[in-house]
């Protein structure tokens, strides 16, 4: 996939509000090595008081909680899925937030865009943050 800016994004008011509605938030892509952005962007969220829920392909627990090896097999609801995963797998991505029918935010981590799969996620309802940290946002906007 070739670079893109943004087509479909939302400022921090939006992103706020966001925030603000959450309870839990999914890590798809949580890496359980501490040096990873994955890793301290979930560990950052969780210490803010979000319920956490890594996604990754091993590992059983990472930051205490249970790890799900995909979207669809966590068993309650989730409010926003923040991404670190490469763009060429969106689309896929946004067709599993789209079935599960109760995600509210979808959102993609710093240098992560895909217009294609973002328009797929902002036509079924769900509101779309692209290349933004999660993290540097939220201490943006409550710090």
């Amino acid at each position: 996939m070739e670079c893109e800016m943004p087509r479909v994004n939302s400022n921090i008011d939006e992103q706020k509000r966001y925030f603000e509605e959450a309870k839990t938030i999914a890590i798809l892509g949580c890496s359980p090595d501490e040096t990873k952005a994955s890793h301290r962007v979930a560990k950052y969220l969780k210490d803010a008081g979000y319920k956490m829920i890594p996604i990754y392909p091993k590992h059983e627990v990472i930051l205490g909680q249970k790890v799900f090896r995909s979207l669809s097999e966590i068993d309650e609801p989730v409010d926003m899925v923040v991404i670190f995963r490469k763009p060429d797998v969106f689309d896929a991505i946004a067709d599993a937030v789209i079935a599960r029918g109760d995600v509210k935010t979808y959102w993609t981590q710093l240098g992560l865009i895909n217009n294609k799969a973002a328009d797929k996620v902002k036509a079924a309802g769900i509101s779309v943050v692209q290349n933004h940290c999660a993290m540097v946002q939220h201490k943006a906007i409550f710090n």
